[in-house]
């Protein structure tokens, strides 16, 4: 299991696992492209981001050091389970924020940019409270 420690910090197995916003990035980007497409490939990441691909590959190899994702031998990203707890947690927190910012009053363009940098910052602590306070 992963636990969460703060933005962008995971204890997984004993030790730290380092997690920037661009890992959480591409591990949410993997998750979404995952539900759309039947295989996803460093080709599909670098076209929805609008990267390179050698910039992809390189952080495709960090990903897979980090044991986030596995990639197959025809070239196929799978994201392991911490890789999709991780996707899964950003995904969230983005759906609800840009929500959120919206039904504020926001437009929509700015909502959804700025849930992408709150997304990563924000502690568990503070989501939950922002999520009940919604709810409530």
């Amino acid at each position: 299991m992963l636990r969460y420690l703060a933005a962008g910090e995971y204890i997984q197995g004993g030790h730290d696992v380092k997690n920037t916003e661009s890992a959480e990035n591409y591990l949410e980007t993997i998750l979404i492209l995952s539900q759309k497409l039947p295989v996803v490939r460093s080709i599909d990441i670098a076209v929805e981001l609008g990267f390179k691909k050698s910039s992809v590959s390189v952080a495709m190899k960090h990903l897979r050091e980090n044991k986030h994702i596995v990639v197959s031998k025809a070239g196929y990203i799978t994201l392991t389970e911490t890789g999709k707890e991780i996707a899964d947690m950003i995904y969230e927190r983005h759906q609800f924020l840009s929500s959120w910012l919206i039904s504020l009053g926001v437009d929509e363009k700015t909502a959804t940019a700025d849930a992408c940098r709150i997304e990563h910052v924000i502690s568990r602590e503070s989501f939950s409270a922002i999520k009940k306070s919604v709810h409530t």
